[in-house]
């Protein structure tokens, strides 16, 4: 079971990383132009930087895939950027009022989808 267990993580982590990597290099690569938002220079410059990050988280998480029990600290640093980002939405949504279902949905993966892969990842790793 533990060897399934592993399996099943690495598996939810690789269709986790999707979101990061086709929405930051989407991001990166249009800019703006993604959402229909007019773009001002000082924006756009932003929000591809932005995207370029959640791209990075992407990778970062990716980067634990093969041998996850033993990356941690990798883990955890990464799921507290991502939580942190999630703050930051829901304060958003808290002053703005509620945004798109793909921002809502972004929102859930950042605050409960992550911390909960941490905590798989966690459990997987004490049991090596």
């Amino acid at each position: 079971m533990n060897r399934l267990n592993v399996r099943l993580l690495q598996a939810a982590v690789a269709l986790g990383c999707v979101v990061p990597l086709l929405a930051g290099g989407a991001g990166m690569a249009l800019g703006l132009e993604m959402l229909g938002a007019q773009a001002v220079p000082d924006l756009d410059s932003h929000y591809r930087y932005l995207s370029g990050l959640l791209f990075a988280i992407g990778l970062g998480f990716a980067s634990t895939i093969p041998r996850i029990a033993i990356h941690g600290a990798r883990f955890r640093l990464l799921t507290a950027i991502v939580v942190c980002g999630g703050l930051g939405r829901l304060v958003s949504l808290l002053v703005m009022g509620p945004p798109s279902l793909a921002m809502t949905a972004a929102l859930a993966m950042e605050l409960v989808v992550t911390p909960a892969l941490a905590l798989w990842q966690y459990r997987v790793a004490q049991n090596q």
